[in-house]
């Protein structure tokens, strides 16, 4: 068989075939998407318009917040627009690109949060060397290692993908471009690129989740020596970054560990790490954290006496 592109367009099925209910849906991701927008947007100006920007936990939530806004934006718009659509239609060309874009979005948000628990897992541990350790360049450097694995993440999946022949049904059931969804529309036989993809992109979630779960099971045992205080303090924020943690891996990592021809509820979990974390992750990080709370309640005040003068 030739490794020939027939297909010159995909259609989404969607996540329900009932149109009053997609038109309610409609509504509700529109909601969302506001609050994801609002949310993430209150974070980043509460951080970069005060001291916390110079405290490279906050550096590192200030990348997060911009990574959840860049990644729901490349699927949610898309979402409500066919929900209100009469025909979901995507073309090939930028079916891929979603593909890519959200692999790499999401890929760099899941080394930022490994980035934020290394942080944690210095300050607790070694609070002594915190200052040497995780000073502007290291955290800049960790950046950039997020954005390099990321890339090298999607690329490999791009690429496996754009070499796939798919020539017969061209009906995505999902409501986005995603790997396992398109596996199921090629004609040739998938068994080894489903084992692929399930390296790329489960195996890598279990052991990054692995990993993360490690090192704050290691910071909650270093605790038992600080005071009281100090652990309600060390509590509020690791809390945070858990609950951030297990909303976004638990989800991606039932999705994308099964194999593509596997049936289970991929599109509607999905839903949890593509709209729901994403619009959560401001109210986590805000309503928990007392330095946060702080820096808002200041920032809103500046603004009311400067709109007074």
């Amino acid at each position: 068989m030739e490794n020939q592109i027939n297909v010159t367009e995909f259609v989404f099925l969607g996540l329900w075939d009932n149109k009053q209910l997609e038109f309610l849906f409609c509504f509700l991701f529109l909601l969302c998407y506001l609050g994801v927008l609002i949310g993430n947007f209150i974070i980043l100006l509460t951080i970069i318009c005060s001291h916390l920007i110079e405290q490279p936990m906050y550096y590192f939530l200030c990348h997060l917040s911009l990574m959840d806004l860049f990644f729901t934006s490349a699927v949610v718009p898309r979402i409500i627009r066919d929900l209100a659509a009469e025909r979901k239609n995507i073309s090939y060309r930028d079916c891929m690109t979603q593909l890519f874009t959200a692999h790499l979005l999401a890929g760099v948000e899941i080394f930022i949060l490994v980035s934020m628990a290394f942080d944690r897992y210095v300050a607790i541990v070694k609070p002594l060397h915190y200052t040497v350790i995780m000073n502007r360049q290291r955290c800049n450097m960790l950046i950039f290692l997020a954005w390099g694995l990321g890339f090298w993440h999607s690329m490999a999946l791009l690429l496996m993908v754009l070499n796939l022949p798919f020539c017969g049904p061209n009906q995505i059931n999902h409501y986005m471009c995603d790997v396992k969804p398109l596996l199921k529309l090629v004609c040739k036989d998938i068994q080894v690129v489903n084992i692929l993809a399930i390296v790329n992109s489960g195996m890598v979630l279990v052991v990054v989740f692995l990993v993360l779960v490690a090192s704050y099971i290691n910071i909650l045992y270093n605790l038992r020596t600080r005071s009281s205080a100090g652990r309600r303090k060390a509590l509020s924020t690791c809390s945070s970054h858990i609950m951030v943690v297990v909303l976004f891996f638990v989800p991606c990592i039932y999705t994308y560990s099964l194999p593509a021809g596997s049936d289970n509820k991929d599109k509607e979990i999905s839903v949890f790490y593509t709209v729901i974390t994403p619009m959560l992750n401001p109210l986590i990080y805000s309503l928990r954290n007392v330095e946060m709370k702080i820096a808002m309640r200041k920032q809103w005040s500046h603004m009311a006496h400067s709109e007074l003068k």
